[in-house]
C-alpha cells in the first residue's frame, strides 16, 4: 500500500515538474534594468555601440548620443531571440517592452528608436543614417521611432511624433505626440510601453510622463505579422539614436538618455486563437475592419465554444478526480482475522417460546 502511494506521489511530482518547465520556458528571453549602475551588472547582458556610454549624474544612466556634427549610438541585448517557435507548431511569440528616456530640450536631432534587426546586422556601422540605422541592402529592420526631426523626404508630419517603420524610414503608421499633450523634446523623463501580441498580430505603443499609470488607450495600434517578417531567423533587439546627420541637422546638440529598460518574450498558450488581422488594413477606417458575420458562422462559433467548454470541463473533472485519488483516497484499516468479533448467535428457543405464547393468547380470546 505504501509503495503504491509513493509511486503516485512521484507521478504527481513529475506532472507538476513538466508543467513548471513549460511555463518557465515561455518566459525565456527577458531582462530588467531598473538603472545602469555597476551593481546591476547590465554589461553582461547588453552591449554598447558608437557613442553610447554610462553617465554618472543624479543616478547612473545611459547616454546614447551626444553633441557634435553627428553623434549616434545604440544599446543592444546580446541574446538572439526568435519570434517563431520551433517545429512542428511554429507558433508566433509575443513580447512586451518598457523603458524610460528623455531628450534634451530645444535642440535638433533625429530622435530615438526601438529596433529589431536580423542576426548578423553590422551593429558597429552607422553611416549617418537616421536613428543610427542602415536602410540600404539587406538591412531589414523594425523600428518604433520617437522622432524629433521633421524630415520631408520620408513624409514626417512634424518634429514630435511616434511612428512604425518596417524596412524603411517611411512610416507605415504614425501619430502626433501633441495629441496626448506631450512633447518629446521637453527635457522631461518619459516612459513608453511597446507590446506585440502574436495571436492578434497587433503592435501597440503607449507613452506618458514618468510616474503616470500605463494608458489604457494606445497611442499607436498597428496590425503587423512579425513572424512573417523574419520567419525563423533570429533577431536582436535594442535602442538606437542619433543627434542628426550632416545633410539634415548639422551640428546638432540633442542628447538622448535611457534610465531604465525591460523586455520580456513569451509564447502564448497553444489553445488561444484569434483571427489574424490584415496588415494591409492600416489605411482602412475602423468600421471596415469589423467583418460582417453570417448566421451560419455565428452558429458554428457557438457550437465550437460549447464543445470547447465541455472539453475543458471534462479535463478539469479528470484532474480533480486524479488528485483526489492520489491524495484523498485512503483505505480503511483491515482488522486481522484473529481479532475479529465473534458472530452473535440468535436464541431460537426464546423466539419459539414467544411465538407459542402468542398463539395461546389468541386461542383464549376466541
Amino acid at each position: 500500500m505504501v509503495k503504491i502511494l509513493y509511486s503516485r506521489y512521484l507521478l504527481l511530482l513529475l506532472v507538476l515538474n513538466v508543467f513548471y518547465l513549460g511555463t518557465t520556458r515561455a518566459e525565456m528571453g527577458k531582462f530588467y534594468f531598473k538603472d545602469f549602475t555597476k551593481d546591476s551588472n547590465f554589461k553582461s547582458e547588453i552591449a554598447l555601440y558608437g557613442d553610447a556610454k554610462v553617465v554618472n549624474g543624479s543616478g547612473e544612466f545611459l547616454q546614447i548620443c551626444g553633441s557634435g556634427a553627428y553623434s549616434a549610438g545604440r544599446v543592444m541585448y546580446k541574446e538572439k531571440i526568435k519570434l517563431v517557435g520551433e517545429k512542428p507548431r511554429k507558433l508566433g511569440k509575443s513580447f512586451s517592452m518598457y523603458f524610460v528616456f528623455s531628450f534634451s530640450n530645444d535642440n535638433k536631432g533625429d530622435g530615438l528608436a526601438f529596433v529589431m534587426v536580423r542576426d548578423g546586422y553590422n551593429l558597429e556601422k552607422f553611416d549617418n543614417g537616421s536613428f543610427g540605422l542602415l536602410e540600404k541592402g539587406e538591412n531589414k529592420f523594425l523600428a518604433i521611432e520617437f522622432d524629433t526631426l521633421k524630415d520631408k523626404e520620408v513624409g514626417d508630419m512634424n518634429d514630435n511624433h511616434v511612428g512604425v517603420d518596417v524596412g524603411s524610414f517611411i512610416s507605415v503608421t504614425s501619430r502626433n505626440v501633441s495629441s496626448i499633450n506631450l512633447k518629446l523634446k521637453s527635457g522631461e523623463k518619459l516612459q513608453s510601453w511597446i507590446d506585440y501580441d502574436a495571436n492578434s498580430q497587433r503592435l501597440e505603443v503607449r507613452l506618458s510622463k514618468l510616474g503616470k499609470d500605463k494608458p489604457f488607450k494606445p497611442l499607436i495600434s498597428c496590425p503587423i505579422n512579425l513572424s512573417h517578417l523574419w520567419k525563423e531567423d533570429g533577431v536582436l533587439v535594442g535602442l538606437s539614436a542619433s543627434s542628426g546627420n550632416s545633410t539634415k541637422s548639422a551640428n546638432s546638440t540633442q542628447i538622448c538618455n535611457i534610465y531604465s529598460w525591460s523586455f520580456k518574450l513569451s509564447t502564448p498558450p497553444q489553445w488561444i486563437h484569434s483571427e489574424a488581422l490584415n496588415p494591409n488594413a492600416i489605411n482602412l477606417r475602423s468600421e471596415n475592419l469589423i467583418p460582417k458575420q453570417k448566421k451560419n458562422d455565428c452558429a458554428l462559433k457557438v457550437l465550437g465554444a460549447f464543445i470547447f467548454g465541455t472539453a475543458c470541463g471534462a479535463l478539469g473533472a479528470f484532474m480533480v478526480l486524479f488528485i483526489w485519488t492520489i491524495l484523498g483516497n485512503r483505505r480503511l484499516p483491515v482488522v486481522p482475522v484473529d481479532y475479529a468479533l465473534p458472530a452473535k448467535e440468535v436464541d431460537c428457543e426464546m423466539t419459539k417460546i414467544v411465538d407459542e405464547k402468542t398463539i395461546k393468547d389468541d386461542e383464549m380470546k376466541k
